[in-house]
C-alpha cells in the first residue's frame, strides 16, 4: 500500500523569518506517522533556512519549480543541482500557475521532469483542466495530453519516482474543491492511462489531489482509495490546519 503523501505548496508567501516560524510550529505540533510522508515547498529564498530546520526530521523539502538546465546564462533561474545541494528531495513541476500565468508548455515541463530525474530528485507533476474544459467534457483529453507529453521519454521503472498531482484549475484557490467523486474519477482515469501507456500496475501510481484542500474536506477526500494524498495550498500556511490535514491522512 502506498504511503499517503501530503505536500504543502507555500507559493509566494512568507519571508525567511516567517518561514522559520511556521516550520518550528509544524515541528512542534506534528507527530510523524509511518503511513504518511509530509513535505513542504517554501519559496526559493527560504529553502536554505527551512532545510536546516527539517534536516534530521521526517519532513521532506520540495522546490516549487526548477529550470531544465544545469547552469548557464539563465538569469533568475534555479537549477536541479542547486536544489539538490540545498536539501530538496522533491520538485513541483507544471503547476497550473506556471502553465497559465507564466506560459510553460507541456514540452517545457517534459524537459524539467527529465532534468529533475537526472539529478536524483523526485518530480511532482501537476495536471488539470480549466473550468471551460470541464464544462465542454474535455477533462480526460486535456489530462491525457498533459501526461503523454509531460512524461514523454520515460521508462516504466521511472514511475516509482514520480508523483502525479491532479489539480483542477477551477478549484485552485477558489474555495471550491472538486467533489470526492469528481476527483476519484479523474484519479482513476490517470491510473488507467499510465497503466496502459507504460505498463504500470494501477495501484503503483501515487496520485494526489490539489485544489482548495482544507482540514474540513480532507477526510472525505482521503476516504477514496484512488486519492493517495494532497497538494495543499492556502491551508498549509497555517500550522494547525496543515498538521490536521496530515493527521486526517493518517486516520484513513
Amino acid at each position: 500500500m502506498l504511503r499517503r503523501f501530503i505536500v504543502g505548496n507555500w507559493k509566494m508567501h512568507k519571508t525567511i523569518s516567517q518561514a522559520e516560524s511556521l516550520v518550528k510550529d509544524i515541528l512542534q505540533m506534528y507527530q510523524p506517522q509511518a503511513s504518511v510522508e509530509l513535505t513542504i515547498a517554501p519559496s526559493f529564498i527560504s529553502l536554505p533556512a527551512v532545510s536546516r530546520l527539517v534536516d534530521s526530521t521526517p519532513i521532506k523539502l520540495a522546490a516549487q519549480n526548477t529550470c531544465a538546465n544545469d547552469e548557464g546564462a539563465f538569469t533568475g533561474e534555479i537549477s536541479p543541482p542547486m536544489l539538490r545541494d540545498v536539501g530538496c528531495h522533491y520538485v513541483i513541476i507544471g503547476h497550473s500557475e506556471r502553465r497559465h500565468i507564466f506560459g510553460e508548455t507541456d514540452q517545457d515541463i517534459n524537459k524539467k521532469v527529465h532534468a529533475v530525474l537526472h539529478h536524483a530528485l523526485l518530480p511532482i507533476l501537476c495536471v488539470g483542466e480549466r473550468l471551460e474544459e470541464r464544462q465542454s467534457n474535455k477533462t480526460k483529453a486535456v489530462i491525457q495530453h498533459q501526461l503523454q507529453t509531460g512524461l514523454k521519454g520515460l521508462e516504466s521503472h521511472d514511475f516509482a519516482k514520480i508523483t502525479i498531482a491532479y489539480e483542477p484549475v477551477w478549484a485552485i484557490g477558489t474555495g471550491q474543491a472538486a467533489t470526492v467523486d469528481q476527483a476519484a474519477e479523474v484519479h482513476g482515469y490517470i491510473r488507467s492511462f499510465i497503466s496502459t501507456q507504460w505498463g504500470i500496475k494501477p495501484d503503483q501510481n501515487r496520485i494526489i489531489y490539489g485544489g482548495s484542500v482544507t482540514k474540513e474536506n480532507a477526510k472525505s477526500l482521503f476516504q477514496s482509495p484512488q486519492i493517495n494524498g494532497a497538494l495543499v495550498g492556502k491551508a498549509c500556511l497555517d500550522s494547525e490546519s496543515f498538521v490536521k490535514i496530515a493527521e486526517l491522512a493518517t486516520d484513513n
